[in-house]
């Protein structure tokens, strides 16, 4: 029996796009001939995820996974909404999250892991997934929050099951005091944040460029009113503070108390556990965001269809 070499699986990986298990294993089917190997991927379907890894994938599955105090989200890309009802999708998506904890979000690393009950990577796994199913597959990014006493609080909208969706949000609660009322609270804040899309965790966060485009903007505005320079100053910080109100989490109106900042929501649970509690961070994936989508041509598509 011919020696398979790693090189040899390497080989064969880059020609077909197939897993590196089933690459070995095609190569001991076929006594190390490459061109056999390739027909027998081929033949098994496992080849297939290599034409298919072009095509533009912004539809999917985020999700969203805990474990004490920490947690993770996951977004994993499909090209259309159908394949995101795919129960061995779910699975996937759902088994990948979970080791996103583990990784501390690092999406390089999860790709590396083991996966469960099988003899491949995960990002093998993806392969023979896309294979299965048919649609170009991609773990598109994954986050991960974490603190030393406290909880990591999770929500998901729209969900398809449990911790599966089409927006994910994990929120990071650091206090002493007790956990299931600090859950709740995280819970909500996430909530919040799945609704409101707040781009900061806190004034100190506001990216500095951003702030001084907003600023600009407003500058002129204000001085085309023709008022003095110093009223124009003073619009200019009103329009600030108006915009951390927009795009800063601590300071928007709470969604479940709207006479309340966030913040002051925060400071609310505090005196009622007597403990702090600090805010440390959120993540939100909404699918598919800023992904340019294929804008196709309903008319032209079926043309196409008839002319074949």
């Amino acid at each position: 029996m011919a020696q398979i070499t790693a090189a040899l699986v390497k080989d064969l990986r880059e020609k077909t796009g197939a897993g590196m298990m089933d690459c070995k294993t095609a190569l001991a089917e076929t006594n190390g001939e490459m061109e056999a190997a390739i027909d027998w991927l081929r033949k098994k379907g496992l080849s297939a995820a290599a034409k298919k890894s072009s095509r533009i994938a912004a539809e999917g599955l985020v999700g969203v996974a805990t474990a004490g105090n920490a947690g993770a989200a996951v977004e994993i890309n499909a090209e259309t909404d159908f394949v995101a009802r795919n129960v061995l999708f779910q699975d996937f998506v759902e088994t990948a999250t979970k080791i996103a904890v583990e990784v501390k979000g690092d999406v390089e690393a999860l790709k590396g892991k083991p996966h469960p009950g099988e003899s491949r990577t995960v990002s093998e796994q993806l392969t023979h997934l896309i294979a299965t199913i048919g649609e170009n597959l991609a773990i598109r990014r994954a986050a991960a929050l974490a603190v030393d006493q406290g909880v990591v609080a999770s929500y998901v909208h729209t969900a398809i099951r449990p911790n599966l969706g089409r927006i994910g949000v994990l929120v990071a609660l650091e206090s002493s005091g007790d956990q299931a009322k600090l859950v709740a609270l995280g819970k909500q804040i996430a909530m919040h944040v799945a609704a409101a899309n707040p781009q900061f965790l806190s004034i100190a966060d506001v990216d500095a460029a951003s702030l001084e485009r907003e600023k600009a903007i407003y500058r002129d505005q204000a001085a085309a009113s023709g008022k003095p320079a110093d009223i124009v100053e003073k619009m200019v910080v009103g329009r600030v503070r108006k915009y951390y109100e927009e795009v800063v989490l601590t300071e928007q109106a709470y969604i479940m108390d709207d006479k309340s900042k966030v913040s002051q929501a925060v400071e609310k649970v505090a005196k009622e556990i007597g403990a702090p509690v600090k805010l440390v961070g959120f993540v939100r994936f909404g699918l598919g965001e800023g992904i340019q989508k294929e804008e196709k041509d309903f008319a032209a598509e079926v043309a196409a269809v008839a002319g074949a």
